[in-house]
């Protein structure tokens, strides 16, 4: 499973590629506005650290629209993707991206359907937003298990995106699943490396160490 940062804040970017999984980004609106900088300066310093996909926002409502700034965007980088909203004018816009051979990222997918329709007009990614799901009492998870029951059915490849990731266990559980990929918050990146038991076995280890004579380093 690859691993995607759900950020637009470079910092964070720069860490996670220091540790050596960091596969793509993932951004929207609301975490661009979160850094108190502007668009083109936020973007350009993603680009300039990440190898991988990175996926940018239309804000358009109408297909054409959307076309228009989806095409603004690819300019920018080859490893630009196009988020596109799971609407009717959204899934018209990625045909026609598809098309002509802009990769796409269809997203805020709340049911299986959506994730069909989004395939079938031929985008890149799908992105389930299982954190929204289930701040509203639904199993999320299920979701995600329809979506890639659906792809495996029919040999699409469109990826699957886990998205809206609001703990571990929806890491673990996207991977169990054999989810693509998790767009993962950098809180929750930090958190998969946690245990209790790593922790005091490293204290142990350290401590015995010390104790050791004639120690090389």
């Amino acid at each position: 499973m690859k691993f995607f940062l759900d950020t637009a804040f470079v910092e964070e970017i720069k860490a996670v590629k220091e540790w050596g999984i960091l596969d793509g980004v993932t951004t929207n609106p609301t975490l661009v506005a979160k850094t108190g900088k502007g668009f083109m300066e936020v973007v350009q310093d993603i680009l300039n650290i990440v190898e991988g996909p990175v996926s940018l926002e239309v804000v358009a409502q109408d297909a054409q629209g959307m076309v228009e700034q989806a095409k603004q965007l690819r300019r920018l980088g080859e490893q630009v993707v196009i988020k596109i909203p799971a609407t009717q004018e959204g899934i018209k816009a990625v045909k026609v991206l598809s098309q002509e051979g802009i990769p796409t990222n269809v997203t805020l997918i709340f049911q299986p359907l959506q994730a069909l329709l989004a395939a079938k007009a031929g985008a890149t990614y799908v992105s389930p937003f299982v954190g929204r799901l289930e701040d509203i009492g639904h199993d999320a998870m299920d979701l995600v298990f329809d979506i890639k029951n659906i792809f495996d059915n029919y040999g699409f490849e469109t990826q699957i995106i886990v998205a809206s990731v609001r703990h571990p266990k929806h890491v673990l559980d996207a991977a169990r699943m054999g989810a693509d990929i998790c767009t993962v918050p950098f809180k929750v990146m930090e958190q998969l490396f946690k245990h209790s038991l790593t922790d005091r076995g490293l204290e142990q280890f350290l401590a015995d160490w010390s104790k050791v004579p004639g120690r090389p380093f």
